[in-house]
């Protein structure tokens, strides 16, 4: 009877109640942008295909149309999606999120994480601020250079077992894994996906620039690093003041380390580990292979999930589980992790009616004769509103760079904020706000993993956005006064 209770509170456990209130906050969102379509302008840009291939617009072509988004394709938007290019990345989120809740009740059951975490906790029982500092500093430094972001899900439980195993809470475990992957996109220093596509546009040296973009990461890592280790310190002291304290209740009585001494011992859960960790090593290879190839973290993606995957079965096969009970492991994982995938169709069908509903281009013509004409430091903040409001509708940050950078960039040059300065705010703009609104897919599956609702996560998170908006600010100001380039 044990033995099935045990496997019950086994793998990930995502709250049906979190899923449905995200659901329906996300179905507010699609009216919202349903609406937009109808009340607002509709326009376009005309654009033309650059030299690398990507469509570009062709500044001063903007031209209202007179023609609305059909009410029916706004109702039937996450079934139509699935007829357009955006539907390959979300299609790839959904088959990384399935692989990983399979994979991840596979290790879990042959105690490949549980060696994880009794090993670093061990290592670093006396040093646990050292670890929390270090994981928060390698997180961000791979964001920054490689511009990962969704690959980050997968370290999000272990992260937070970790975190639970140290006597902090779920946030803290947020803390090491996603968040300070999304800072490190913030500060981003050769990052592929923003600084070099930016670069790219405004026909800077490719990297150029890089001492200041230096000088931000160790700022936004210091804030980062400071408040999370507060945090975390406060937690320590008194347990019952964090947010998701009962929520944690269960997670900490599922990873639990009662047994850690006899699972070091064990020379099969020990290959089982070496087995998956050098697999899950090995997507440093895809993400190289996406910069060169340049293809916009396909590759990464799904390499991190088709590797996460294969590192799960080696590790079940060598820890001793077999054939029929590891495809059973592994249907069993998918299932618990099942009522994400209306979370990505929905945030799939807003980008396709924002798309669709041509007001996009309507929104950045307002931008351009905003700016038009105004001094270089509210230019700077202006276009740093604009980024983080666009943000709310389009994830991608490559997306928006070939979106709003042909009109951005010879506005800005007009106004007198250097090419360099543009790209710093493009940066400041992009990444951390990758976490903060509903339509951020990877926040939401990554807190949907941890059975943390969107209410307390901004609960927790808002002092820390609001540090980084300030520090973006000061940033951007002084870029313009030392005339960055």
């Amino acid at each position: 009877m044990a033995k099935n209770t045990e496997n019950k509170q086994a793998g990930l456990k995502i709250d049906k109640k979190t899923i449905v209130i995200i659901c329906i906050l996300l179905a507010a969102v699609m009216a919202f942008a349903g609406i937009l379509t109808q009340v607002l302008p509709t326009g376009e840009y005309q654009t033309m295909i650059n030299s690398d291939g990507k469509e570009a617009i062709i500044p001063g072509t903007y031209t209202e149309i007179d023609e609305k988004l059909p009410i029916w394709k706004i109702i039937l938007a996450p079934i139509l999606v699935f007829g357009t290019e955006t539907a390959l990345t979300g299609g790839l989120i959904i088959v990384l999120i399935t692989l990983v809740g399979g994979t991840f009740l596979i290790l879990d059951k042959c105690n490949v994480l549980k060696y994880i975490m009794v090993t670093i906790t061990q290592k670093f029982k006396n040093k646990k601020y050292l670890l929390l500092n270090l994981m928060i500093l390698a997180c961000m430094l791979l964001s920054s250079t490689a511009g990962i972001l969704e690959e980050s899900v997968t370290l999000v439980p272990i992260a937070v077992a970790i975190s639970l195993a140290l006597g902090w809470d779920s946030f803290v475990g947020l803390g090491m894994s996603l968040i300070a992957i999304g800072f490190g996109y913030t500060a981003a220093t050769f990052n592929p996906f923003n600084v070099l596509t930016v670069q790219k546009l405004a026909e800077l040296e490719p990297f150029s620039g890089t001492g200041f973009r230096i000088i931000v990461f160790i700022a936004v890592y210091l804030v980062l690093a400071g408040f999370m280790t507060a945090y975390a310190k406060r937690i320590e002291k008194n347990p019952k003041k964090s947010i998701c304290y009962e929520s944690d209740i269960a997670l900490r009585e599922r990873y639990s380390l009662d047994d850690g001494v006899a699972i070091l011992n064990d020379a099969k859960v020990r290959k089982a580990t070496f087995a998956f960790l050098i697999c899950l090593a090995s997507v440093i290879l895809c993400i190289i292979a996406d910069y060169v190839f340049g293809l916009s973290g396909a590759l990464s993606m799904g390499g991190m999930g088709i590797l996460f995957f294969t590192g799960g079965v080696l590790a079940g096969i060598l820890s001793g589980v077999k054939g029929k009970q590891l495809l059973r492991t592994f249907g069993e994982g998918i299932k618990t992790v099942a009522p994400i995938v209306p979370i990505i169709v929905i945030i799939l069908a807003i980008t396709y009616i924002l798309d669709e509903g041509n007001i996009i281009h309507t929104i950045l013509n307002f931008v351009y004769n905003l700016i038009n004409g105004v001094s270089p430091y509210a230019a700077i903040l202006l276009l740093f509103a604009f980024i983080v409001f666009l943000e709310f509708f389009v994830g991608s940050s490559t997306a928006k760079a070939f979106l709003i950078m042909p009109i951005i960039l010879p506005l800005a040059e007009m106004v007198g904020v250097t090419d360099q300065s543009v790209v710093l705010t493009f940066c400041l703009s992009d990444g951390f706000t990758n976490l903060l609104y509903p339509t951020s897919g990877i926040m939401i599956i990554a807190i949907g993993l941890v059975n943390i609702s969107y209410g307390k996560w901004l609960k927790f998170s808002w002092k820390l956005f609001a540090l980084e908006g300030i520090l973006s600010i000061a940033l951007m100001l002084i870029a313009v006064a030392v005339n960055y380039s």
